[in-house]
Parts: structure tokens; sequence; C-alpha cells
């Protein structure tokens, strides 16, 4: 398969069409593979506008879903990232090449495994990678200027709150019972997060972050 005219045909065939147009997110979708950071079985259906299977039931979101998350985001250089559910990687990656710090949080051992092989061949880009549960952060790092959730959550956790810098950001996609899924966009000020639903969104869900009275938006 010809993986660069294919990375291309992902870009202007489903980026482009669905309002993503910021030029350093199209660039890095375009230029990394994304074929490698999905089980060998599933590497043709790396660039297809669905979720690829990856382990113990996640899943990589589909391009399209994951490059409206960062582009709402508005990434810039030299931000601090946390991205919280890594899969295996591929958007440390495309956040890195982006210009951002990046530490990338992940749970699961097989995932992190995978994501250690990958990152390794991208030294260059700086990612640290983290292990530990996803709705706790990583208070080692923080805080963060953005806090991104890979994935859709029914509430997000004071644990991740507090690990956004004041004026920071978090973006995510949010199911809630009746409603259509959501990107979301907060801000801390003050203290706490002002959420703002952004668009329709939806993308796989991150079982650790159904909603549970602890939690809190």
């Amino acid at each position: 398969m010809d993986w660069a005219a294919t990375r291309k045909w992902m870009v202007d065939g489903q980026l482009r069409p669905n309002k993503v147009t910021n030029g350093r997110l199209l660039e890095a979708m375009h230029e990394l593979p994304r074929e490698d950071f999905v089980p060998a079985a599933f590497a043709a259906r790396a660039y297809a506008d669905a979720d690829v299977p990856l382990i113990d039931g996640r899943a990589l979101a589909k391009p399209m879903t994951f490059a409206r998350l960062v582009q709402l985001a508005d990434v810039k250089p030299g931000e601090k990232v946390l991205l919280v559910g890594a899969n295996t990687g591929y958007g440390a990656v495309v956040l890195a090449r982006m210009g951002a710090v990046v530490t990338a949080l992940e749970s699961d051992a097989g995932l992190l495994a995978m994501a250690r092989g990958m990152l390794a061949k991208f030294p260059e880009m700086g990612v640290t990678l983290a292990q530990g549960p996803l709705t706790e952060g990583h208070a080692d790092g923080a805080p963060y200027d953005l806090v991104l959730i890979e994935g859709m959550v029914e509430a997000i956790p004071a644990a991740l709150v507090g690990q956004i810098a004041e004026g920071g950001r978090l973006v995510a996609v949010r199911r809630q019972p009746g409603r259509v899924p959501s990107a979301i966009i907060g801000h801390r000020l003050g203290g706490g997060l002002t959420v703002t639903e952004a668009f329709d969104l939806s993308a796989p869900l991150l079982s650790a972050f159904l909603r549970v009275p602890s939690f809190s938006l």
C-alpha cells in the first residue's frame, strides 16, 4: 500500500472537508505514519473514517475526531500538554510534531508497551510517557497549559482540573444522558473550570471516566 498517498487522501478527503484548517496539525498528520500505531492486523484501516480497535476494548479515534479535538485545543508551540488516554502514542507524536511539550498518560500495560516501542522511534519529539490511572492525571508534570483527553467521558475528575494551569484549557468529548455527545473546551479560571460545548462529536468511550458522585464538571 502507498502509505504516503493514503495519508494525503486522509488529509484532503476527511480532514479538510470537516473544517480542519490548522496548518501545523495537517502537516503533522500528513507526515506521521499512523499505520504504525495500530496492530498490524488493522494497518489497512488506520486511515479509514472509523475508529480502529486496539486491545482490551480500547480504540484509536478516527482521524477526523482526533483532528477536530486538537484544533479546538489550539495547541501552541512550547505549551505543556498532558494527553490522557494516550493509547499507542499516535496523538502524543502529533502534538509533539506541532511543537508541544507532551506528557502522554496511559493506564493499560499492553497499550503502554506499544506506545513505548513507537515513541522510541521518535526520540527527537521528547515525549514523556507516564503510566497510571487516567482519572488521576500526572501531577509530577503539572501544571499543564492543556489537558487533552483522547476519548469520550461523562465527567472530569477534580484531580485533572487541579493540574491545569490558571488560564489553561481542557478538551475532551463529553457524553450526557439524552443528548448527542459533543466536543467541550474548559478554561481554568479562578481555580474552577468553565466548560463550553463546541460542536457535536463522538469518540471511543473511556470507561474510567463514567460519572460517579465524586466527579464533577
